[in-house]
């Protein structure tokens, strides 16, 4: 009890004062931001199993109305980009590519913007803590100045070390801010990465050609249309 008591008189009040209360409340945006990313940037809302299991069920059944309107009412970045390729079929296949292309773009940038407020976080945090310090120590020496240089050592190590506190406030909010920062980086390039490959082998199904590639079996099956065109016209996938 006393130790919790020595640890709230030294870190809240007096604390860092005015500095420190707003280090406080950047501790507190601070870890709501944490949490928010790491609900926002996760496999289910970029990469799902079981969306991807059923695109690529409708794509091998050729249902691909069915797709259209599951990735259409789906809103990880998978789903976004095969919806957005397939929405441009009728227009052929490179305005499928540049559509998804363009899509996953865009929603990449969204996620990396919703991140970097962590990382504006981590580097505004130890600044606001060293102003802090900073001015507060630049107090202090006024004051012993005012005292006719002889201040109470006991009094003036007391305020030093309330000043000090910004500083570790600013550590407090910079460190998990930007381990928290360099984690969602990591997985939204992972993940998106995934997720772009995943949606460009399954939209390649329509690239003009594609079975003839794979060699002289598959060019037989190449010169056959498909029995079901995606919604608009215009491509048929090869197989």
């Amino acid at each position: 009890m006393v130790l919790a008591f020595s640890a709230f008189k030294v870190l809240v009040y007096p604390g860092g004062g005015y500095i420190g209360l707003l280090l406080w409340g950047m501790s507190i945006v601070m870890a709501a931001l944490v949490v928010q990313s790491f609900l926002v940037i996760r496999r289910q809302t970029i990469m799902p199993d079981l969306i991807l299991q059923q695109v690529q069920a409708y794509f091998s059944n050729r249902q691909y109305r069915e797709a259209v309107e599951l990735t259409g009412a789906e809103g990880s970045l998978f789903s976004q980009i095969v919806h957005a390729g397939l929405s441009e079929a009728k227009f052929g296949y490179g305005a499928m590519e540049r559509a998804m292309q363009e899509t996953a773009e865009h929603r990449i940038s969204r996620l990396l913007r919703q991140a970097e407020w962590l990382n504006l976080m981590g580097n505004i945090g130890p600044m606001v803590g060293l102003f802090g310090t900073v001015w507060g120590l630049i107090m202090t020496f006024f004051a012993i100045v005012d005292s006719g240089g002889m201040p109470d050592p006991a009094a003036l190590a007391a305020a030093i070390g309330i000043k000090l506190v910004c500083t570790l406030l600013g550590l407090v909010v910079a460190i998990p801010s930007l381990a928290a920062y360099g984690v969602m980086r990591n997985r939204i390039d992972g993940l998106s990465a995934e997720a772009v490959k995943a949606a460009q082998d399954l939209v390649g199904n329509f690239r003009p050609g594609r079975s003839a590639a794979a060699g002289p079996q598959a060019q037989p099956a190449a010169a056959q249309p498909a029995a079901a065109a995606v919604p608009g016209g215009g491509v048929h996938p090869q197989g």
